[in-house]
C-alpha cells in the first residue's frame, strides 16, 4: 500500500506542476502578447484531465483494496481533494489562455502591472502547497492566509483601475473588462491554493484549520 501510495504522490505533483506551467505559460503569454505560447496551452487541457481521472480512479481502488487508516487514509483523502483543485487551476490557465486570444483581436493597451504583481504572489502561494505536500509538512504554508489577503487587495487595486480607464476611455471597455476577468481567475487560483493548504494541513496534523 505505501509504494501505492508513494506513486500517487509522486503523480500528484507531476499534476500540480503541470497546472502550475499552464497557467504561468497563460500569464507569460498574457504579458508578452505571444499568441503561439497562448495557443499551446489549450493542447495541455487533456493531460489535466487524464491526470485527474486516473488519480481518483486508483485512489479509489486503493481505499477499496486496502481499507487504510489514520495517516494513510488522510493522505488518500487530500490526494482526492488536491486534484480537483489542481484541475481547476489548469483551467483557469486555459481559460487565460482563451483571453490573450480574444486580445488579439483588438487594440490591448499593456498588461496592469499589479495583474503581474497578483501573479507572482499566486505563483508563490502553488509552489508552496506543492512543496508542503511532497514533504509532509505545513511550514511553507503557514503565511498562506497573509499572501492571500494581498491577493485580495491586489485584486481590488486592478478593479478600481480598470473601471476608471474603461470609464475615460470607452474604446478599452472590452480589453480591461477582460483584464478583471483575468483577475478573477488569479484570485480564485490563490483560494484553491488555500483550500489545498487546509487539507495537507489536516493530512500532516489531524487537525482542521481555514486558510482564508
Amino acid at each position: 500500500m505505501h509504494d501505492d501510495i508513494r506513486v500517487l504522490k509522486k503523480d500528484v505533483l507531476s499534476m500540480g506542476n503541470l497546472a502550475l506551467e499552464m497557467l504561468g505559460d497563460s500569464m507569460n503569454a498574457l504579458i508578452s502578447k505571444d499568441l503561439k505560447l497562448a495557443k499551446s496551452i489549450e493542447k495541455r487541457k487533456s493531460k489535466i484531465r487524464e491526470y485527474d481521472e486516473d488519480i481518483e480512479n486508483r485512489s479509489l481502488h486503493l481505499l477499496t483494496l486496502y481499507h487504510p487508516m489514520a495517516k494513510d487514509l488522510r493522505r488518500v483523502a487530500t490526494i482526492l481533494k488536491i486534484i480537483t483543485y489542481l484541475t481547476r487551476i489548469g483551467r483557469y490557465g486555459k481559460d487565460i489562455a482563451k483571453v490573450v486570444e480574444e486580445l488579439a483581436k483588438i487594440p490591448s493597451p499593456e498588461v496592469p502591472v499589479n495583474l503581474k504583481h497578483m501573479w507572482e504572489h499566486v505563483q508563490i502561494m502553488i509552489t508552496k502547497v506543492l512543496v508542503a505536500f511532497d514533504k509532509s509538512q505545513i511550514q511553507d504554508i503557514k503565511d498562506l492566509e497573509a499572501r492571500d489577503n494581498e491577493v485580495d487587495e491586489l485584486r481590488w487595486s486592478i478593479f478600481r483601475e480598470c473601471v476608471a480607464i474603461m470609464m475615460e476611455n470607452p474604446k478599452f471597455i472590452t480589453t480591461y473588462a477582460h483584464y478583471l476577468m483575468v483577475a478573477r481567475y488569479l484570485e480564485r487560483c490563490g483560494d484553491h491554493a488555500c483550500k489545498m493548504a487546509e487539507k495537507i494541513h489536516y493530512m500532516v496534523t489531524g487537525e482542521h484549520v481555514e486558510i482564508s
